[in-house]
């Protein structure tokens, strides 16, 4: 079930935004984007020269108005638990979707990261001067209009809107039919803060239909959307990339490896490895293939398979870990390039440092890869040759957050390679623009 999907027909317990439709379809939703995005594009002019008290009291006051409505929120999200539940969606979608006082307050405290963070905006990347006495500058300015489509994760609506409004833009949220209502409630917070500071509404809306041709029409929409960001599963991304006509921050699937070398730590690597896979399934950082280097295969294998079965995975192997754990299930070709979101990993044995990197060059999705080792070499030649977003030493892949990495959230894992990749934070939601002062300077 993907961001596409059908939408329950419940309205959302609190009614949200300006000239805001139900969640059915419209008769006209091209008429519904385009107000859509020029009400977007008039809000981002303002947004783009706000001063950054301003912006840093829209997530401040959106941080309390989320502690303030708790229980509208989880009343909300309620709606939506039973209907995926009615809907039979699996245990893992449900963990993603469900909000719990901590995760709100998670959510809050977020937010309140986001606004304590450095302002990009104006910032001088560099500047130099000319022998004409052209003074040229490199300076961070806003993106303009983001649109962000996402699936289940109700967590989204707040982290997107928080650094797509501390980088100046306006943002045009398009949740999964799962999260509709969770992600209205907490979309009322966030107006509520952009109201305490006197900023537009319209900086932060979210498309109030369910309506799959509203997602055709905002992947259309280049004279008012500047970026797309989808987030989701291989379903949502394949679509957006087939139809967007706007450039994409592209987060495709999360088929993270974990290598254990053969100079590894055998005790850290177990550890490791059971956090990388288990500690959250549903993450696009969990590890979801992990390769054990022939030379200590037979020292490590039978008890990091025990160690998973007993956090309750599944491990699915090829011929050398059978051997030497039986409890693990034939592995099949296709589990190689499967994003399994789920208790499930699959195990091979390589023949060394090369092997492990050619495998993943094969399968992986440039996401997130880590070796295992005490061994100075190999780890320089893995994060020099692996090209993936995140290349890891010794750490689990469940890291791969941008709260992690110290950029108050994150709106994905970029996994291309223009513009941004990696944790797409406020800095990476920037762009730049020359300021050129002159004295008077004509071009002979």
């Amino acid at each position: 079930m993907d961001a596409l999907d059908a939408t329950p027909k419940e309205v959302g317990p609190k009614e949200v935004g300006p000239k805001e439709a139900g969640p059915d379809a419209v008769a006209d939703v091209d008429a519904l984007m385009t107000d859509i995005g020029r009400r977007a594009r008039a809000a981002a002019r303002a947004l783009a020269t706000a001063p950054s008290a301003a912006k840093d009291t829209v997530l401040t006051a959106a941080a309390e108005a989320l502690r303030a409505e708790i229980d509208t929120i989880l009343a909300a999200n309620a709606l939506d638990i039973a209907a995926g539940e009615a809907k039979g969606l699996p245990a893992a979608m449900l963990d993603r979707l469900r909000l719990t006082d901590a995760r709100i307050e998670a959510m809050a405290k977020g937010l309140q990261e986001v606004a304590a963070l450095p302002d990009p905006v104006g910032t001088e990347l560099a500047a130099w001067d000319r022998p004409n006495g052209l003074r040229i500058a490199r300076v961070r300015v806003p993106i303009g209009v983001i649109g962000v489509i996402y699936e289940s994760r109700p967590n989204v609506t707040a982290d997107a809107a928080a650094l797509c409004l501390k980088a100046g833009n306006a943002v045009i949220l398009r949740g999964g039919s799962e999260s509709f209502h969770s992600s209205r409630a907490i979309l009322a917070a966030i107006q509520d803060g952009l109201d305490t500071a006197g900023l537009p509404a319209d900086a932060c809306q979210m498309i109030p239909t369910a309506d799959r041709a509203a997602v055709g029409a905002l992947l259309r929409a280049s004279e008012y959307v500047d970026v797309i960001v989808p987030r989701g599963g291989k379903g949502l991304i394949e679509r957006v990339t087939a139809e967007s006509r706007i450039p994409l921050f592209q987060h495709l699937a999360g088929l993270c490896h974990t290598y254990i070398h053969a100079g590894a730590d055998l005790d850290m690597a177990r550890t490791v490895a059971v956090n990388a896979k288990m500690r959250r399934t549903g993450i696009c950082g969990a590890t979801e293939t992990i390769l054990v280097d022939r030379a200590i295969a037979a020292d490590i294998v039978p008890a990091l398979v025990r160690d998973l079965n007993e956090a309750g995975c599944t491990v699915r192997g090829c011929d050398g870990v059978r051997t030497l754990a039986p409890s693990a299930e034939p592995v099949v070709d296709a589990d190689w390039d499967t994003e399994y979101l789920d208790a499930i990993v699959s195990m091979k044995v390589v023949e060394g440092l090369d092997d492990a990197m050619a495998h993943i060059a094969a399968h992986g999705s440039d996401h997130t890869d880590a070796i295992l080792t005490e061994n100075a070499e190999a780890a320089a030649r893995f994060l020099n040759e692996v090209d993936s977003a995140i290349v890891m030493v010794n750490a689990s892949t469940q890291f791969a957050d941008g709260g992690e990495f110290g950029m108050g959230a994150e709106i994905g894992i970029a996994t291309g390679k223009l513009h941004a990749r990696g944790p797409v934070g406020v800095e990476q939601l920037t762009t730049f623009k020359y300021q050129v002062r002159g004295t008077g300077q004509t071009r002979p």
